[in-house]
């Protein structure tokens, strides 16, 4: 069985199908990674570096946004990635701006 999955090209992350320990090196899709934190099964791995603020992208979709500069190979779940998924809350960000976390101004007459 291949240690973990990757979907699409676009991914920058994988999903491990087992345990994945510190030292590893694993290929997911077209990418090699050496594993840089323990990853339990199910949670995902890095597959190329994030910048916070960039999307993390599973499945070929988005589905939060890096809280925190993520490493290849590094454990990738809450504790440096904010969810965006079912998030009414936020608006697109600006590259201007910081783009972690953003409320939704209500709008004029609203408030």
């Amino acid at each position: 069985m291949k240690p973990a999955l990757v979907i699409s090209a676009q991914d920058n992350v994988a999903t491990a199908l087992e345990p994945l320990d510190r030292g590893m090196t694993i290929t997911a899709g077209t990418v090699t990674v050496a594993v840089v934190d323990p990853i339990p099964r199910g949670h995902k791995i890095a597959l190329r570096a994030i910048a916070r603020g960039d999307a993390v992208v599973k499945y070929g979709s988005p589905i939060g946004t890096a809280s925190s500069d993520i490493a290849p190979g590094a454990h990738v779940h809450t504790h440096n990635v904010v969810s965006t998924r079912g998030r009414g809350d936020l608006y697109s960000a600006h590259p201007e701006s910081d783009p972690v976390v953003r409320i939704a101004e209500p709008p004029d007459g609203d408030a």
